[in-house]
């Protein structure tokens, strides 16, 4: 779950973690407000979304006056932010955040991640801040400084100490660097993340160590323990087919494409997009009903991928293990006529009753194609999107 940037400076706070004073915004007169709640001679009005890159799409404003304040929230709020973490459509802005400017004299990058590796978390900082850390890695990879931080023992003054030095933090600063990555470390820790960010954490004019921005994802399947966080979702800024399916307890995930995917498993759900992109096609969705399907929840699968527009065709990948076949291939035959099904349909299946399935599928007068292996179903899914597109 990701949240927006004035959230994730809440919860920085809440850790130690310097953040320049905001508001957030709803309305150009709230924006206005907001500014002059603030004080001071600059602000900057920042759409909130759920992307980076906002400032190159024009999301991120300076304002030098009050008046200043209200044309750059009336030119962001509604507007469709197109950034190259967003969708050809952008995403619209419905909320800004105003805060106080800084007197910005260095911007650096902190961020932490689980390294699969050691299986830790890492510390990342570099001296190129503001900048997409993925281009500093692939060109620059030694201006990025790591620590795998032992679990038993944390991560200490003397690892802050090193990697701050390290990107150009000067002594008078330590303590502010310090407490910027314990605080990031023991939010990322205690909260369950899996991703948290601070680009560009800032050396202000007066020494101070602020963070700029802040990104925070978090483990969906933490958020039990955590409703607070829960609760910050915003439902506004995600796809709402994956919303749907999150309903039915289908794992969804919208894709370019246009061969929507139904498959029991993670991995066999993998393997199938392989599969169709190895026979020169392209997945619509990653679609894993789980272990567990009824024909109640094949049916909601079948409708979320016929609701895409541009839909092609549709292939159902199953390996009867814990999910018997008989039973997939009665859902499937429920959906296909509930829904009335205009796409070619490929059906796979191996394993418990599989011959029990294809007879269903056999018997039900609708037109399925069958594929008796991968290779087939890859191969005669493509051609059958191809001649019917």
């Amino acid at each position: 779950m990701n949240i927006h940037e004035y959230q994730a400076k809440e919860l920085l706070r809440r850790y130690g973690v310097t953040t320049p004073r905001g508001h957030v915004a709803f309305t150009v007169d709230e924006a206005v407000a907001a500014a002059q709640t603030l004080g001071g001679p600059v602000w900057v009005v920042k759409a909130q979304i759920h992307a980076g890159g906002r400032g190159k799409g024009g999301g991120v404003k300076l304002a030098r006056s009050i008046d200043e304040v209200r044309t750059h929230a009336q030119a962001i709020l509604g507007m469709q932010l197109i950034t190259h973490q967003t969708s050809a459509e952008g995403q619209k802005v419905r909320r800004l955040w105003v805060e106080e400017g800084a007197d910005i004299r260095k911007e650096l990058y902190l961020g932490m991640v689980v390294d699969r590796g050691t299986q830790r978390v890492c510390l990342m900082a570099s001296s190129e801040g503001g900048m997409d850390i993925e281009e500093v890695a692939a060109h620059t990879p030694e201006l990025i400084h790591k620590v795998f931080i032992d679990p038993r023992t944390g991560l200490s003054d003397a690892d802050c100490d090193r990697v701050a030095t390290a990107i150009g933090v000067p002594v008078a600063s330590l303590e502010g660097a310090r407490a910027a990555f314990r605080g990031l470390y023991n939010l990322f820790v205690e909260c369950d993340a899996s991703l948290a960010e601070i680009n560009p954490l800032v050396l202000a004019g007066d020494g101070r160590v602020i963070a700029l921005d802040g990104k925070l994802n978090f483990d969906d399947n933490a958020l039990f323990r955590h409703p607070d966080i829960a609760a910050l979702r915003d439902l506004d800024e995600e796809d709402p087919a994956e919303i749907e399916a999150m309903k039915h307890g289908l794992n969804y995930i919208s894709l370019d494409g246009d061969i929507g995917c139904l498959v029991n498993g993670a991995g066999l759900a993998m393997a199938t997009m392989d599969v169709i992109k190895l026979y020169g096609g392209s997945p619509a969705n990653f679609l894993d009903v789980g272990g567990g399907a009824t024909t109640e929840k094949v049916t909601e699968a079948f409708k979320i991928m016929l609701a895409r527009p541009g839909l092609a065709a549709i292939l159902v990948n199953i390996f009867g293990g814990i999910m018997k076949c008989d039973t997939i291939a009665e859902g499937v035959v429920a959906a296909a006529r509930e829904v009335r099904l205009g796409v070619p349909l490929v059906v796979r299946m191996k394993g418990t009753n599989e011959d029990l399935g294809k007879k269903i599928l056999a018997d039900s007068g609708l037109p399925i194609i069958a594929a008796n292996n991968m290779a087939e179903a890859g191969e005669r899914v493509v051609a059958a999107a191809r001649a019917g597109s």
